[in-house]
């Protein structure tokens, strides 16, 4: 069996929807395709050194794949169409323009400290999860 290429989620590790997101891709990940890491952390700006030249990382959830950084709704939806199954109809939300859908990510990701919450420190993983964890 061919081994695939593994995805590297990036995610603010402070913020309770991002750590939700990411346990929603960890519980629906049975192939182990994800790994994932804190935009905090010295391994994302590691990975991020060749994808994004200034100092201060954007304020999104990034997707790592076969060298290409998605971010945005791109990353949204591709991170969805990884995990397979049905998620791959999320394919779907290509057909809104980009624009459109960015705006609405954009939105949400300005927001998203007041309507969720936010950690004092990036949150540990569980303990069985705790390898599929960069850094």
């Amino acid at each position: 069996m061919e081994q695939q290429e593994h995805a590297v989620l990036l995610f603010d590790g402070v913020c309770h929807l991002c750590n939700s997101s990411v346990q929603f891709v960890l519980k629906r990940d049975h192939s182990a395709r994800f790994q994932f890491a804190s935009l905090q952390s010295d391994v994302a700006s590691q990975l991020l050194a060749p994808h994004i030249h200034s100092q201060s990382l954007p304020d999104s959830v990034l997707l790592l794949f076969k060298g290409k950084l998605y971010s945005e709704s791109d990353a949204a939806i591709k991170t969805l169409i990884l995990l397979g199954g049905l998620w791959k109809t999320a394919i779907l939300f290509r057909l809104v323009p980009r624009f459109i859908r960015n705006a609405i990510y954009r939105w949400v990701a300005k927001n998203r400290y007041r309507w969720f919450g936010k950690y004092e420190s990036c949150q540990l993983p569980e303990p069985h999860w705790k390898s599929r964890f960069l850094g």
